[in-house]
């Protein structure tokens, strides 16, 4: 478990949602969270780091991430900073998509 996700308990009450093929790679979510967001892939779409990612035919669909209520305000700049709003918070114990 890395830090950035972890809580004192281990309970992740929030995830963050990448819907990754929409991403049109513009750096918001990097410039306001870089310990969660990166662009390295050569396709010059943010990558959510340490995330599961989901692929069908070799191509990253979907990438998630469990976060500690610590990280929410971080991720929820990020997700506010996205123009094209591919990045979303969802609420794991209400199931209550925030973003």
């Amino acid at each position: 478990m890395s830090e950035q996700q972890s809580t004192s308990n281990g309970v992740f009450k929030f995830y963050v949602d990448h819907d990754r093929p929409n991403c049109i790679g513009c750096g918001a979510c990097v410039a306001v969270a870089p310990e969660f967001w990166e662009i390295k892939a050569p396709d010059g779409k943010s990558d959510v780091i340490g995330s599961e990612r989901q692929e069908e035919n070799g191509e990253i669909v979907r990438e998630t991430l469990n976060i500690a209520e610590t990280n929410y305000a971080k991720n929820k700049e990020a997700a506010d900073s996205c123009p094209v709003n591919v990045i979303h918070l969802h609420n794991k114990e209400t199931g209550e998509k925030i973003i």
